[in-house]
């Protein structure tokens, strides 16, 4: 049995609509299934968890965008089930990075008659992520995305990629770069005046940013993006160019390879995986090998 995880709200309404198609072809083509509807933050997670409990499945399908994804995740990591993916959300990053369609048939012929693929998984102190998570300027980035009336609005006319943009440029004009200490695979690296740091295990973030356009989501490795020492001026003039992965070549900015890091901060920086906000520094990250099955 196929379960589909609903979040109803996900891209302003657009995941019910993209339901009640999906359900239709379900029907045509006889295949056994369920649906579950999110109804608050984090019920993914937990409907995730009362299914494999009660249910034989085949996979579980999200239906919604990366922060539905990131919830199921944290309820499906270890069981060794399937993750399936219907993209209905503003960034789609996930489905951006492993190449799944962002059509919805498409996408569920993927499910219906693909191969899963295992892949690698990073965890926050105890919370699971799959496509990036963000320190410092991201994590305000996300926060004020995620607060933001705007990201309805765009949503509603299918331009929710745009919200990231919006609030990135809010916060870069009261965001001060700060401080850090970074522990990477045991090497401690202080760096001044850092801007943010993206630990990705996809290329894709802030719908469809390649902050880590090498990121491989089954080399065992994240690949960490640090920008420090810029002016406003120039943080901003490299946004637009980081959509395609043409920043990477600044001398502020510096991508590393490694397993496992720490993050050390004068001050508590907020931290976001998938976009969902899920802690502050300091922190620890680390990757999680092979422990995702996705179709």
């Amino acid at each position: 049995m196929y379960c589909f995880i609903v979040n109803k709200v996900s891209g302003n309404g657009r995941a019910l609509k993209i339901w009640h198609q999906i359900e239709k072809k379900l029907q045509e083509k006889n295949v056994y299934y369920c649906a579950r509807f999110t109804e608050k933050p984090k019920h993914a997670t937990l409907l995730v968890q009362e299914i494999i409990n009660k249910e034989k499945v085949t996979a579980i399908v999200a239906v919604g965008g990366d922060g539905t994804i990131h919830e199921v995740i944290n309820g499906l990591v270890g069981t060794n089930i399937p993750l399936g993916i219907i993209p209905a959300g503003s960034g789609n990053d996930f489905s951006r990075g492993l190449g799944i369609p962002l059509k919805h048939d498409k996408a569920l012929e993927r499910i219906l008659n693909g191969k899963p693929n295992i892949i690698d998984i990073g965890i926050v102190n105890s919370t699971y992520f799959c496509t990036v998570a963000g320190i410092g300027f991201d994590g305000e980035v996300a926060h004020a995305t995620n607060d933001s009336i705007y990201k309805k609005l765009l949503n509603f006319v299918r331009m929710g990629q745009i919200s990231y943009i919006i609030s990135a440029i809010n916060v870069l004009f009261h965001y001060k770069p700060i401080d850090i200490s970074l522990m990477i695979d045991k090497k401690l690296y202080k760096i001044p005046k850092v801007w943010l740091i993206a630990v990705a295990n996809l290329p894709f973030y802030g719908g469809g940013l390649a902050i880590c356009p090498k990121a491989e989501s089954n080399d065992g490795l994240f690949d960490i993006c640090i920008v420090q020492g810029m002016s406003k001026w120039e943080f901003l003039r490299k946004l637009p160019v980081a959509f395609k992965g043409n920043h990477t070549s600044s001398p502020f900015i510096k991508i590393i390879k490694g397993k496992e890091l720490e993050i050390y901060s004068p001050t508590p920086l907020l931290i976001h995986g998938d976009g969902e906000m899920i802690g502050q520094t300091p922190a620890r990250i680390e990757i999680e090998p092979s422990a995702l099955y996705v179709m």
